[in-house]
């Protein structure tokens, strides 16, 4: 991102020879020519850049300036692309920079396009001088143009920033060019020409298309009579919010109101209403299901006495993954009440369930979201679920991590989340916890484990290839794949992620269900699909499509009171949903039958539908593509070229091929050495090993589960669990992995032996070391492997030894002492304490947001030296009472592992402790101090008081 100055430097830029270095080409055509003449301009202009190279050139500005009423500008990205594919086929492509000057780059997604699409630099210019208007005009006030303008850059740079990292691409160098995106709606011979590479599975429009709707903007631009419109004020857009005059959307007043008034008074005649208004709406290509017709005449129809019940078909229904602190305490369990009355399911979303809620079997959420594996994952948050949720993508923000602002840490939020009230949270990309299918199956088989009750969900979102990831993903032994579309965005996502992320949930649901008939696996496991459902239309598709269960969220949400304001982010939602404010939460109206009513209403319009089509229950029509009619949808001007067959066609398959869900996952709990481990720990106590099957009924977790702290918390005495030799298990010659009460934390289940791998401390106590006979020097020895200690919530952990990659990444209570760590240790943690009595890999801290670590001879280039630089991060020498903490720390660790480290180190005293660095991030240390001085003043430290003070230190 440049600005002007910065556009004209380039411009000057001259050769050694003398000469200018660069050349600015303008990408204007005669609008009045169509798409003729922007074909011919677009090769002109390849034309004039490969004479501009042979000239000498060593960068090429693309422009759109010097418009007038008889030339129109050609779109940015597409005279970007078609230059930067012609340079490659004329194999030139590496001898210039592409530096692209356009007007109509105004969001994030239009720079990281035309990075992507090979530009070297972007020039946002009537966005710079926009800003600079509003400025000048009074209309921006508390910044000068120049710094509204570097804001802007800012903005925007952070954006494409923030769209790499959720790729898993570090530089831009990478990305640049890279064209990793998906078309949707564009014909495969515009792509062949102008976008060479480009996946675009549907086809669509072409040069034609984006002549004439170039030419209707121009034309809006330089009206026919100039003096009787030049008063005019510009079109209001209404891309993200309704608007009058703007963009159609399908939650609009009329829809909302009548989606409401008809739950709130039981009306089912004004929700038929709602349901005709939102499909109507979509049949006018607002949505790619919009496009579908049902065949009714292929059936006769079935009187609707003998089609499934409303009682039946509300059991495949839930609600999305909304977190509480997204959403207000009041939103959140209005939802889990009425789905649970329903016998359906709601979804904690992954902000963790506070106990109170756990243990009412009205209130409780029956689908546990792990996420991240943080943010109040326990063990006893994950016995209580029916389904355990793997987000391996984000619904309407794939690839991208949650995130919650420091304004929405209220402390009520922050204890169930284990995280620190006011330091906003973040829940990192997927790619940064599955990299493999193998990963993805040792978490399935862990989650299994930990409740073998519990069907395991895995989330997918909707995208070019997902049915390959869906095959593996019933291969590593999923019960259930929920595909997820694009667009959404309950309790604030990015405005960039709702419009530019992921592919509608058609096209992903089709290729899902379609990859796994072929491969013989559709039987294994249930599908899901969430994205914007809305009407009994909306499911029925989707049961066409090869859905067996279907997510609701915004329209619930909806149902609750919700009027689409889109400030979620800014926790000021007016009517109570979105916002953890006390005051506005006072004005939630919703009830939980309201969302009971929405969801009746939606089964009886589905069996209305099924009736119509001549099937007795929803069972009969999944995967029933043949149902689905296009003809006249593609009668329209913009859906001409659409080819979707992939949707509606695909392979052949004989009516014996199962189409849904028949037989369960073979997760083989009976056979593993789980049972035996629970058995050996449940004889000391005098308790019977439980009995039954190890997948059944009250999984013995949960049974022996309570919250109460064990009757003698000293760490001094043994824990009921004897030394288990992991030498088989860990393949470490001589560890011995030991568990014993853990003291000031509650206890792990009773009755369960942690064990030590990945998943690792949910309470309790760990203690590694090497056994007597082993012979070696721990501290110069890798003694434990990656990952250890991922989402810990409590508990302690001495490890004697050096441990490998990632050390208690995530970690949000436990504390750990440990002899040396491999690379990215401690990354995200929010909670908890670490002492490092060794050297550490590199990229130290890197996400972290709280807890506290203290470090041995600490290298300072060995911690995220972004974090460092930008303050998030802050060393400091120890203190008084941080001697204490260290010194209690040594000792246990020598008196549970006989440390030759630790005993040096108490031995020197106070010289050692000169030797260690506390490591502590900004915000959570200015929480600390804001806490300490508040109890110095006698104040409650989660007063509202301290609430307003700990903002304003964090930058809420």
């Amino acid at each position: 991102m440049i600005d002007n100055d910065q556009l004209a430097k380039i411009v000057h830029m001259t050769a050694p020879n003398g000469d200018r270095a660069t050349r600015t080409l303008r990408g204007l055509y005669r609008v009045d020519e169509g798409s003729e003449g922007l074909r011919a301009r677009i090769e002109e202009l390849c034309g004039e850049v490969d004479e501009a190279i042979a000239e000498g050139a060593s960068f090429i500005v693309l422009s759109d300036r010097d418009t007038t009423k008889d030339l129109a500008p050609i779109p940015s990205l597409l005279m970007l692309s078609a230059v930067h594919h012609h340079l490659i086929r004329s194999e030139t492509r590496m001898k210039v920079g592409l530096v692209v000057e356009a007007g109509d780059v105004r969001e994030v997604h239009h720079v990281a396009l035309l990075v992507g699409y090979g530009a070297s630099a972007v020039n946002p210019y009537l966005a710079m001088e926009t800003c600079e208007d509003l400025v000048r005009s009074g209309v921006l006030t508390g910044v000068t143009p120049e710094s509204a303008v570097r804001n802007v850059i800012s903005a925007l740079g952070k954006g494409v920033l923030k769209i790499m990292s959720k790729m898993g691409i570090s530089t831009i160098a990478s990305y640049a060019g890279a064209q990793a995106f998906e078309a949707v709606g564009l014909a495969q011979g515009f792509i062949d020409e102008y976008f060479t590479g480009t996946t675009s599975k549907l086809g669509g429009v072409g040069l034609e298309v984006i002549a004439d709707e170039n030419r209707s903007r121009h034309e809006v631009a330089y009206p026919a009579d100039a003096a009787v419109r030049a008063h005019e004020r510009l079109q209001t857009g209404g891309e993200y919010q309704w608007r009058r005059d703007g963009s159609p959307h399908l939650f609009n007043p009329e829809t909302v109101f009548r989606l409401q008034h008809s739950t709130r008074n039981r009306r089912y005649d004004v929700f038929r209403e709602y349901t005709s208004l939102v499909d109507s709406q979509a049949e006018e290509l607002a949505t790619l299901r919009g496009m579908f017709a049902l065949r009714t005449g292929m059936r006769r129809p079935v009187p609707i006495e003998e089609v499934e019940s409303v009682e039946s078909i509300v059991k495949r229904f839930s609600t999305g993954a909304m977190s509480y602190g997204s959403i207000s305490k009041e939103a959140h369990e209005t939802l889990a009440i009425a789905m649970n009355r329903l016998g359906a399911k709601s979804n904690t979303g992954e902000g963790g369930e506070d106990l109170d809620r756990l243990l009412d079997p009205e209130r409780r959420s029956a689908i546990k979201q792990v996420a991240s594996g943080r943010f109040g994952v326990t063990s006893m948050y994950l016995t209580h679920a029916d389904d355990i949720q793997i987000k391996l993508a984000q619904g309407a923000k794939p690839g991208e991590g949650g995130q919650l602002p420091p304004t929405k840490v209220y402390p009520w939020v922050a204890r169930t989340r284990h995280a620190t009230a006011g330091v906003g949270l973040i829940s990192p990309p997927p790619h940064h916890d599955i990299y493999s299918i193998e990963d993805l199956k040792q978490l399935i088989f862990d989650l299994k484990r930990a409740n073998p009750g519990a069907r395991i969900h895995v989330k997918l979102v909707s995208q070019s290839g997902i049915g390959a990831v869906a095959a593996g993903t019933a291969k590593a032994l999923a019960d259930v794949i929920l595909v997820s579309g694009h667009d959404g965005g309950t309790g604030a996502s990015p405005l960039n992620s709702l419009k530019h992320a992921g592919t509608p949930w058609e096209l992903g649901l089709a290729e899902t269900q379609q990859t796994l008939m072929l491969n013989g696996m559709r039987d294994r496991v249930v599908v899901q699909v969430d994205g914007q459902l809305k009407t009994g239309r909306d499911v029925v598709i989707g049961a066409l499509l090869g859905a067996e269960e279907f997510g609701f969220a915004t329209a619930p949400l909806v149902v609750e009171g919700c009027v689409m304001m889109r400030v979620c982010h800014l926790d000021t939602c007016p009517v109570g949903v979105a916002t953890q404010n006390p005051e506005l939460r006072k004005r939630f109206t919703g009830k939980p039958e309201f969302v009971v009513n929405f969801f009746e209403f939606i089964a009886q319009e589905v069996r209305e539908y099924l009736a119509e089509l001549g099937y007795r229950t929803l069972d009969e029509i999944i995967g029933r593509r043949e149902l689905l009619d296009v003809d006249r949808a593609l009668q329209h001007w913009k859906a001409s070229g659409l080819d979707l067959t992939p949707v509606l066609v695909g392979p052949d398959f004989s009516e014996s091929e199962a189409r849904r869900n028949s037989r369960a996952q073979d997760h083989e709990l009976e056979s593993h050495f789980d049972n035996e481990l629970i058995r050996r720990a449940s004889g000391p106590r005098g308790r019977r090993p439980g009995r039954g099957r190890a997948a059944g009924e009250e999984h013995r977790a949960r049974r022996r589960h309570d919250a109460r702290p064990p009757r003698d918390p000293s760490p001094r005495r043994p824990g009921t669990a004897r030394g288990v030799d992991r030498r088989d298990a860990d393949r470490q010659r001589g560890a011995v992995v030991r568990c014993v009460p853990a003291e000031r934390h509650p206890p792990a289940p009773r009755g369960r032996l942690q064990r030590l791998r990945r998943q690792g401390a949910l309470g309790g106590q760990i203690i590694v070391r090497p056994s007597r006979e082993a012979g070696f020097a721990a501290e110069r020895n890798v003694i434990a492997g990656n990952v250890i200690g991922y989402g810990a919530t409590q508990g302690s952990m001495f490890i004697r030894g050096i441990v490998g990659e990632r050390f208690l990444v995530r970690n949000s209570g436990a504390t750990a002492v440990v002899e040396g760590v491999g690379d990215h240790a401690l990354e995200y943690m929010t909670g908890g304490l670490a002492l490092i009595l060794g050297a550490t890999g590199r990229n130290l801290g890197a996400g972290m947001s709280g807890g506290t670590a203290y470090v041995l001879d600490l290298a300072e280039a060995k911690v995220n030296r972004e974090a460092l630089a930008s303050g998030e991060i802050e060393l400091h020498e120890l203190g008084s009472a941080d001697h204490e903490i260290v010194r209690d720390l040594l000792e246990q660790h020598v008196e549970h592992t006989d440390s030759a480290v630790a005993a040096a180190l108490l031995v020197d005293g106070d010289a050692a402790f000169a030797r260690f660095t506390k490591v502590l991030p900004r915000d959570y240390a200015a929480v600390l101090r804001t806490r300490q001085s508040a109890v110095d003043e006698g104040l409650d430290p989660d007063g509202d008081v301290v609430w307003s003070r700990i903002l304003e230190v964090t930058g809420g």
